[in-house]
């Protein structure tokens, strides 16, 4: 790597990158049809609170369900809060008794004037498909526990009475947890043993014998209740290992959502295709950054990727400045916060020297230039911002080493960016005082 190289990067990608147009225009999502042929889309953001992020994923999601067979929408979130938004968007009727979707913290990652648009456009796409063509929207994370444990007995009481009262003696274990379960790994932790766990995975082994025709909803609702109890066990687990260090509790949660994708695809069908969406630290090959050279973690990505190769494609996402929507520690309130100016030498500064407001870098071999992928091959500091933000401490709180080409197969930049609009309290998106206008977020 001469310094040349580097000191000219930023005008090597002035002269591969395409520019985008604007996320509004069709034109914007049509520019991702190169990748229409994978199994697995995976579109990241580089923070939880970004519109643009979110609005870009929603263009590219629309043109991939619509032009190129995509019938999964994953996204970083938990199972049963998706769940209510799948019933909505696959025009099901909402299960009795179950919460609002994405009520507790960070809400406005999910509850958003961007999500709630992309969600009335999903219910009305599948208006005019028969019900195995719809596409649903999925929940790939694990930390609602306790809505968890409940669908898994509500689905029971139903399909096998027998089987709920035997859910309700090996969840009773978790049960006085279930609200706050990193109690129960403090306790686990003082006993030295696992207390819960046998009976969360024999449950899901059960539940896993059950065999249903996976072509109407019966199979969905086996789907929803074999998830969940997926989720019940690795939450267990989670829990109990977040207090050995992070990379175990890390590469437990992401081998999770791994397998919750797996499933889906397994489950619709060997021609089912996804869409992910998830945080960059996510969706980006950790082998390519300090993630998997240095702290041992693997991600979401790197599974995906070792699992479809070239049938699996990771777009990252990037900013230099503008505002975010994030807290200053977790479970304190939302704040829209000014992002900072990207650090010299970094990623981001060196796509912000372009000039360009707005592009795409194709990073696959073959798609973009020797010379800028050879200047793209040394590692380079990467912003990532969760639903903390911390700028006075924002090098050490919020940047990593990464090597671009090899972390994502493509890079979607906007210079500029703003926080998402979040749904204010008990908003009801739509407007409408009641009914199914104001489902999902109305409930």
């Amino acid at each position: 790597m001469t310094e040349t190289l580097t000191r000219n990067l930023p005008q090597l990608i002035a002269q591969s990158a395409e520019p985008l147009p604007g996320i509004d225009d069709p034109a914007f999502g049509a520019m991702f049809d190169r990748f229409g042929d994978a199994r697995v889309v995976m579109l990241g953001e580089a923070s939880h609170g970004t519109s643009e992020f979110y609005r870009a994923r929603a263009a590219i999601t629309r043109r991939l369900v619509e032009n190129h067979g995509f019938t999964i929408v994953a996204v970083e979130a938990d199972w049963p809060d998706a769940a209510t938004i799948d019933r909505y968007v696959r025009h099901r009727e909402p299960r009795e008794g179950e919460d609002a979707a994405f009520e507790r913290f960070p809400t406005w990652m999910w509850r958003n004037a961007e999500v709630d648009g992309f969600i009335r456009w999903l219910h009305d796409h599948n208006g005019s498909r028969d019900y195995p063509a719809m596409c649903g929207f999925y929940g790939l994370d694990l930390y609602n526990l306790s809505a968890s444990m409940r669908a898994v007995i509500d689905f029971l009481e139903t399909a096998d009475p027998e089987a709920a009262r035997t859910a309700r003696r090996r969840y009773g274990c978790l049960e006085p947890w279930a609200d706050d379960p990193a109690r129960y790994g403090a306790v686990a932790l003082s006993e030295g043993y696992a207390r819960c766990e046998a009976g969360v995975m024999q449950m899901l082994r059960d539940l896993m014998q059950r065999n249903f025709d996976c072509l109407g909803e019966e199979c969905d609702e086996w789907l929803d209740a074999a998830a969940n109890a997926r989720l019940v066990k690795n939450a267990e687990a989670y829990y109990r290992v977040m207090y050995h260090g992070s990379a175990e509790s890390w590469n437990l949660r992401d081998t999770h959502m791994f397998e919750t994708l797996c499933q889906l695809l397994d489950a619709k069908g060997p021609t089912a295709k996804a869409v992910v969406w998830a945080h960059n630290s996510h969706i980006g090959n950790a082998a390519f950054t300090d993630m998997g050279q240095r702290r041992d973690e693997l991600n979401i990505g790197q599974l995906v990727k070792d699992q479809f190769d070239a049938k699996a494609r990771l777009i990252g996402f990037g900013t230099h400045g503008g505002t975010v929507a994030a807290a200053d520690d977790w479970d304190e309130p939302m704040k829209i916060k000014r992002v900072r100016p990207s650090l010299p030498g970094s990623h981001e500064r060196m796509s912000h020297d372009s000039g360009l407001s707005r592009f795409l870098l194709d990073l696959r071999e073959g798609k973009v230039g020797k010379d800028l992928r050879e200047a793209l091959l040394e590692p380079r500091l990467q912003r990532f911002i969760g639903v903390i933000y911390r700028p006075e401490t924002e090098r050490w709180s919020h940047y990593s080493e990464a090597i671009l080409p090899r972390q994502f197969d493509a890079w979607v930049w906007f210079d500029e960016t703003r926080a998402v609009t979040p749904l204010a309290g008990n908003a009801r998106p739509g407007g409408g005082p009641g009914g199914d206008e104001t489902y999902p977020f109305g409930l």
